[in-house]
This record gives C-alpha cells, sequence and structure tokens, in this order.
C-alpha cells in the first residue's frame, strides 16, 4: 500500500493478512506435570500471568472468534443494550462513563459467556492448568495420543507494560494490547481465580506480540502438557483448592465439582 498527500507527502506499508484462524507458530516446550511445577516455581511472582487452554490454538478473544471487527458497533449497540438488560438483574448499577465501572461490567459479561475484546488470564499457573484440563471427560484422556496436549500460556505481562504504553481505548486507530486490572463489582470469580485481562483491539494477538520480540526479549511463551496426565493434575488441583466450585462460586460451579467427584465421565 502507498500514499501520497495533498501536500507531497508519501509514504508506503505492508498490511500483513492476519493469521488469527491458522494453528499457532509458537515453538512450545513439552513437559509432564511434574516438570511443570519445578518450573514455575522459579518465575517471579506478579510479572507473569497464564491462560490454559485445552487446545494449542492461537489467543484471539471471543468478540474476534465471532469473526466481527466493528468495536464502535460493539460500544454502542451490544455494550448499551446489555447494560439495559442486566441492570434489572445486579444489585450495582454501572455506570458506564465511570472507567473502573466500565471496565468492571466488561468484565462480568466476559466471565458470563458474552463475548468481548477481553481475553481472560490468570496470576496463578495452577488455576491456568485447571482451566487447561477443565472440560476434558475420561473417554477423550482415554482415547489422547501421547503427542496430545493441552497448552499453557506464559505472558510476561510485567516487562510488556514497561516497554509498551497501555492503551485502553478501545476505539484507537492503533493496533494494541493492554493487561486490564478491573474491579470486581458483582463478580465473584475474578478473585478466586487470580483473574486479569488483556484488552485489544487485534484479532492475531501471537503475531502482533511476536512483532515486538527479538533474540534477546521474549514476552509470550507456550507449555503443552499431556492430556493423559488430566486425572492426576485434576486430583492434585482438588487438594490444592482449585476445583470448579471454588473457581465458580454458586450452584453451577458447585454441581460442576460435584459432578467431577461422583462420576467418572
Amino acid at each position: 500500500m502507498t500514499w501520497t498527500s495533498e501536500r507531497g507527502a508519501s509514504g508506503s506499508c505492508t498490511l500483513p493478512r492476519s493469521q488469527a484462524d491458522q494453528p499457532s507458530n509458537l515453538v512450545p516446550r513439552g513437559i509432564d506435570w511434574d516438570t511443570y511445577k519445578a518450573d514455575i516455581s522459579s518465575l517471579k511472582g506478579s510479572s507473569f500471568i497464564f491462560r490454559g487452554q485445552n487446545k494449542p490454538s492461537r489467543l484471539r478473544t471471543s468478540f474476534h472468534r465471532t469473526g466481527r471487527a466493528d468495536l464502535e458497533r460493539f460500544l454502542n449497540e451490544d455494550i448499551q443494550s446489555l447494560h439495559r438488560h442486566l441492570s434489572s438483574r445486579t444489585k450495582h448499577v454501572f455506570n458506564l462513563e465511570v472507567p473502573n465501572e466500565n471496565g468492571a461490567f466488561f468484565n462480568l459479561v466476559q466471565h458470563h459467556g458474552y463475548p468481548t475484546p477481553l481475553l481472560d488470564w490468570t496470576y496463578s499457573p495452577y488455576v491456568a492448568a485447571f482451566f487447561a484440563y477443565r472440560g476434558l471427560s475420561k473417554e477423550q484422556v482415554e482415547k489422547a495420543l501421547p503427542t496430545d496436549n493441552v497448552r499453557i500460556y506464559v505472558f510476561n505481562q510485567g516487562l510488556w507494560k514497561s516497554d509498551l504504553k497501555p492503551i485502553t481505548n478501545l476505539l484507537n486507530p492503533i493496533p494494541h494490547l493492554s493487561v486490564g486490572e478491573f474491579m470486581a463489582i458483582e463478580n465473584e470469580r475474578m478473585i478466586p481465580q487470580q483473574a486479569t485481562s488483556t484488552v485489544t483491539n487485534i484479532d492475531d494477538i501471537e503475531s502482533y506480540i511476536k512483532s515486538f520480540e527479538s533474540p534477546a526479549k521474549t514476552y509470550l511463551s507456550a507449555i503443552d502438557l499431556p492430556v493423559r496426565d488430566r486425572d492426576k493434575v485434576i486430583q492434585e488441583l482438588r487438594y490444592m483448592g482449585i476445583t470448579a466450585g471454588s473457581m465458580f462460586p454458586g450452584l453451577d460451579g458447585a454441581c460442576e465439582e460435584l459432578k467431577e467427584r461422583n462420576f467418572e465421565i
């Protein structure tokens, strides 16, 4: 793409095609559960955040996975409609004009299944492991090949925030990915999940992050754990108090935990 302004200034650029629907290009570390526990113990606390996924698919927000891209429509139509409909169901009426409350409202609807341009992360590598294995059935585990893995993404958000200025305005035309800390208004899940989120206007998050890396600096990495380790992992996480009941306070989480405990599904 090239251009020339009315004042004679010119320029050019190349716009890369999004690869968000393609397999991840990250080369993961394939390790077992015991090695994972040993390795994460050496990471520095809040500098890193983690995300667990059943499959090694690219990082992509639920909003972008729907194929939508118009964030102005999302803000002016979706959020306004959600605000009207949900205000009768929450004890707190969110004031969307207040940044902290606006962010808390986004996070609330995200945690209850509505597609948003937020991506969920956790400060706990063990909570990430819970989400990586969550939903896998006994049958899937028994049929899993030695090469079948779940994935945990590791993002050095401390380094990212020190190198790139955060942008939280979704309508900013500059491509951006920012780590957001939101208030837990009406959201009982945030604290037990040790949750945080990234906010972005980008479809292909992986390529965007990797474009800032160099041989001497890595922001994003991946760890693959065997699907076959699922029973061992879930059992140890249960001893740590990380279960569906603790991650999702309420009837749904309690029933999911008891289903896991009482049925070999």
